[in-house]
C-alpha cells in the first residue's frame, strides 16, 4: 500500500515539474516584446526613469514586472 502512495506522489511532483515548465515557458515568450513596444519602453524609460507601472499603463496588456524583466534582461551592466 505504501507503493501506491509513493506512485502518486511522484505523479504529482511530474504534474507539477510540468506546470513549472510551461509557465517558465509562458514566462519566456512573454518577453519577447514588438519592436513598437521596445521603442516605446525605450523612450519612456528616458523619460521616466524606472517607473515600470506608469510605463505599462502605455503599453496594453503589458504588466510593469513583465516591462521591469524584459527592461532588465536587455539592459543588463553584467554582460
Amino acid at each position: 500500500m505504501a507503493d501506491l502512495d509513493c506512485s502518486s506522489t511522484s505523479d504529482k511532483s511530474f504534474k507539477d515539474s510540468s506546470a513549472a515548465f510551461e509557465a517558465n515557458n509562458e514566462e519566456t515568450s512573454k518577453l519577447e516584446f514588438s519592436e513598437d513596444e521596445e521603442i516605446l519602453v525605450t523612450k519612456m524609460f528616458n523619460l521616466v526613469g524606472e517607473r515600470w507601472s506608469l510605463i505599462a499603463g502605455r503599453i496594453p496588456g503589458r504588466t510593469a514586472e513583465e516591462i521591469e524583466k524584459y527592461w532588465n534582461s536587455r539592459h543588463s551592466t553584467s554582460q
